[in-house]
């Protein structure tokens, strides 16, 4: 089932919406979204403390500059949505947003190298990007972004694979906006297995509180949402209800 299929299953009273707030990157992604409503998710993220902002690059320095001295991190997408750019494209596009500002990146990988088991392209791939990454200081986090709604289960396992012999960071589901779907437990909890040496983030489709708190148990260690808001307020509206 994907993120929205799942029956939102019970809040449970010991996550506190500071503790899940912890988890979300506060995401916007539309091609049109507007400075505005840019300057309303940083604050949104400041003010519910959500571990970053994620947003395309047209967005990064003014999003960096905006949460400058706050906790809350920078996060920049690189080659989204198709992740079919070239090795040299995606090391240039993730040096440029680290330049912005992005204290994380999140990248989507080559489909076809994944499909076609190319482990010496998609190795490669990673590996260029990662040390882009790595070579700042502080070290900047690297996510890979895998499409696991369109992959097989075979294919899942190979990308994540791959992902840990590169040392890449994150594995993370999806970017949200393949017609495939986007994160489902089932997922996250084979990610997690096959890539048990990096951490994993659900992405794409999750807008409930209890679809959020499904992911973290089935192994994930991020949210990537643009529900984020509503995902705080009904865990503290869940709250109220059992303080009454």
């Amino acid at each position: 089932m994907t993120a929205s299929e799942l029956p939102t299953p019970a809040i449970e009273q010991s996550v506190s919406a500071e503790n899940l707030a912890k988890y979300i990157d506060h995401t916007l992604l539309r091609a049109e979204a507007t400075q505005a409503e840019i300057l309303r998710l940083c604050d949104e993220a400041v003010a519910h403390g959500f571990h970053a902002v994620c947003v395309n690059p047209r967005w990064l320095s003014f999003v960096a500059d905006r949460l400058q001295e706050t906790p809350v991190q920078v996060a920049g997408v690189v080659s989204l949505p198709l992740g079919a750019d070239t090795t040299k494209i995606k090391a240039a596009q993730a040096q440029d947003a680290i330049y912005a500002g992005a204290d994380e990146i999140d990248m989507v990988a080559d489909l076809a190298a994944i499909i076609e088991a190319d482990a010496k392209y998609l190795l490669g791939q990673l590996t260029a990007v990662l040390r882009i990454c790595r070579v700042m200081r502080p070290p900047v986090l690297l996510k890979v972004i895998i499409e696991s709604a369109a992959l097989t289960h075979e294919q899942k396992v190979f990308a994540c694979q791959i992902a840990q012999q590169t040392g890449v960071d994150f594995v993370k589901t999806s970017t949200g906006l393949h017609p495939a779907g986007g994160a489902t437990v089932e997922d996250v909890r084979l990610m997690k297995e096959a890539a048990p040496k990096c951490r994993i983030k659900a992405a794409g489709g999750i807008k409930t509180a209890g679809q959020a708190l499904a992911m973290l148990q089935a192994g994930a260690e991020r949210i990537g949402t643009s529900a984020g808001v509503a995902i705080i307020e009904e865990i503290r509206e869940h709250d109220r209800g059992i303080r009454q």
